[in-house]
């Protein structure tokens, strides 16, 4: 990852745009994000793993038996679009309750923003990259299906038709065709989580919320009798991933 840090350009632009009252002084402050998860309210950690009680939009009851996944390119845009964009990523393993909580390793000038945003999944240069970490987290995807890196594993059990356990694997990677040799990308499938404009003032903590159940329904209702396994070389699965993924992840607060 090796995108310009635009930190010390904002910071100078935040002073030099400001006046001289005490209230406008620019302030360096240290930032988190904390991950939850809930299914349509109900609150998830690992202690819920392994157990069929969630209920799809489909109808189908499902257990999660593993949720990881990656996000990058932290940014921040100021009122006058200013773009402080970090050069980072997080793998958030609810299973292992692992990365929950993600400092962003970086000093962030206090001051109005007209959004905060992130990448779901790593972007196209990104994903051409080599990590260490998320290789020795089996975090890999095939040569054969593009490599790079998946974006969410999201593994589970559901009662199928004859109501008997059945696995899924909901894995979402950069969508693929023609899987081999010369495998081809009918379009992208990271996409930029929008958490909305913030003051930030001192020390922030953004609470941001996954609500699971909305991998199954928004804008596609997924039939889980249909679409449960070896979905990693089906694009079009991928791209009803993507689209779904669009109303996952909401900002619940702000703690300053």
């Amino acid at each position: 990852m090796k995108k310009i840090f635009a930190l010390l350009f904002i910071s100078l632009c935040l002073v030099s745009c400001s006046d001289d009252d005490a209230t406008n002084t620019i302030i360096q402050t240290n930032t988190t994000f904390n991950f939850s998860h809930n299914f349509d309210g109900t609150s998830v950690t690992n202690v819920d793993f392994n157990t069929i009680q969630f209920t799809n939009e489909n109808g189908e009851m499902i257990s999660i038996e593993r949720l990881r996944y990656l996000i990058s390119d932290v940014t921040f845009t100021t009122t006058s679009n200013e773009v402080l964009e970090l050069d980072n990523y997080n793998l958030v393993d609810v299973t292992n309750n692992n990365n929950l909580s993600f400092e962003l390793g970086s000093q962030i000038p206090s001051g109005n923003y007209s959004n905060v945003s992130f990448t779901f999944g790593f972007d196209n240069t990104d994903n051409a990259e080599n990590y260490l970490d998320l290789n020795s987290a089996s975090f890999n995807v095939p040569a054969m299906l593009g490599g790079g890196y998946h974006y969410m594993q999201f593994d589970g059990k559901y009662l199928d038709n004859s109501n008997m356990e059945a696995n899924f694997n909901y894995h979402a990677i950069r969508a693929v065709d023609n899987p081999g040799m010369d495998p081809t990308f009918p379009q992208d499938t990271f996409f930029t989580v929008n958490l909305g404009a913030v003051t930030i003032t001192n020390d922030a903590t953004f609470n941001i919320e996954m609500n699971i159940a909305e991998w199954f329904r928004n804008p596609n209702t997924w039939d889980l009798n249909q679409l449960n396994t070896v979905l990693m070389p089906n694009s079009a699965a991928q791209i009803q991933m993507f689209q779904n993924g669009q109303s996952v992840f909401t900002l619940g607060s702000v703690s300053q």
